[in-house]
């Protein structure tokens, strides 16, 4: 039951970012969410629209199209809130994992099939701005988030939520009975004996956490000496698997899972995550969060009015929505993704085993975007060939 709890809530992931895999879409993990959005409206699929009905069954005469990665979920009764108030039903779609929904959106730009895109993180910023496929809009409370959360100077594309992708251990393991500190493991260490074969990563290829993680090594051994790291391990024995579910509840031996590897590739909400969907089991994680300087990647999403929409004024204000504190304060509950709203609350659960890391990985989004494919392939030869 845990299992199928936490990989509804995690699994869709914490998170895209917030999460979902890069490239074709083989993985929708990400800072996410606790349940599919069939909560919602009405949701959409590759076949099509499908027919929209509010949640409270009323009969509204607007419609306003939301297209997001799967992840995607806000309670009932906050989208409730929006259709009654603002008289429209909300039609939600999801497309897939952040890659292959923004792929969509970008191939529809201009005759848009959404009036609104939620999901946009910052792997991926720099390749939405440059297809203008978002027009500027400044919504209400947008001075309230903070400047470094805010990446596009010209609000086409505005900060909704923000997680981190890093390691996390097994507390149950006999790798860890000696170590004073686990927290603030080194990188470098992992490529010591006793580390072999005890940790699973996901693919950057497939996976955004994966990607996410990538980054991180990036910035932590720079970018001349990342790839000597990922040699070492491949020597030491990493574990390199497609998707977060697989590398979380196959590989890990921690969580519900009873695999092999002590240590994988997650979110600094997992652990948190563990003890508030254990339905009252667990009064503290069964697994720790490594955080050195610099090994965590900070993920980001974005929201924006799609170039071309037709409901313009109600585009509006579902983006001044979604920074409002209704909807900030369902956004960790729901997502397990830390709100960019600061006075929005976070579950005690969260404030006591998900602090926010205080020195993650920095890199600027052009940096990602120029270099990011190269990345991939050298990091494909030099661990997987």
């Amino acid at each position: 039951m845990l299992r199928n709890i936490i990989g509804l809530l995690l699994a869709l992931l914490i998170l895209a970012g917030c999460g979902g895999s890069v490239g074709t879409g083989a993985e929708g993990a990400q800072p996410g969410s606790t349940a599919q959005a069939t909560q919602t409206t009405a949701e959409t699929t590759d076949s099509g629209p499908a027919e929209a009905q509010t949640v409270t069954g009323e009969t509204y005469p607007n419609t306003l199209t939301v297209m997001s990665h799967d992840s995607f979920n806000l309670s009932t009764e906050v989208i409730a809130e929006f259709e009654k108030a603002n008289n429209v039903k909300l039609q939600f779609l999801k497309a897939g994992d952040t890659g292959s929904a923004l792929n969509r959106a970008l191939l529809t730009r201009g005759n848009p099939l959404a009036d609104v895109f939620f999901g946009v993180d910052n792997t991926f910023l720099s390749r939405a701005l440059s297809a203008d496929a978002f027009e500027p809009y400044a919504p209400q409370g947008l001075d309230q988030i903070p400047a470094d959360l805010r990446l596009d100077p010209q609000d086409r594309l505005i900060p909704i939520d923000y997680g981190f992708v890093n390691l996390n251990y097994d507390k149950s393991s006999d790798l860890f009975k000696d170590q004073a500190q686990p927290e603030q493991l080194p990188l470098e260490d992992l490529t010591r004996p006793e580390f072999k074969g005890k940790v699973v990563v996901e693919n950057p290829a497939t996976s955004s956490p994966g990607l996410a993680f990538m980054l991180a090594t990036v910035d932590y051994f720079g970018q001349e000496k990342w790839l000597d790291w990922w040699r070492q391990m491949k020597e030491n024995g990493v574990v390199v698997v497609d998707g977060w579910e697989t590398a979380y509840y196959t590989n890990f031996s921690g969580s519900s899972g009873q695999g092999p590897q002590p240590i994988v590739v997650s979110y600094a909400t997992s652990p948190a995550a563990e003890v508030a969907f254990s339905e009252g089991k667990l009064t503290e994680p069964p697994t720790g969060n490594i955080l050195p300087p610099k090994g965590s990647f900070r993920q980001i999403e974005f929201a924006g009015i799609l170039k071309g929409t037709r409901n313009r004024a109600l585009a509006e204000k579902w983006m001044d929505y979604m920074l409002s504190q209704r909807v900030q304060d369902d956004i960790m509950p729901q997502m397990v993704v830390y709100p960019v709203l600061p006075t929005a609350k976070i579950p005690e659960v969260y404030q006591q085993f998900a602090p926010v890391p205080q020195a993650p990985a920095t890199l600027d989004p052009e940096t990602i975007a120029q270099n990011r494919d190269t990345w991939i392939r050298e990091w494909t030869e030099a661990v997987l060939r």
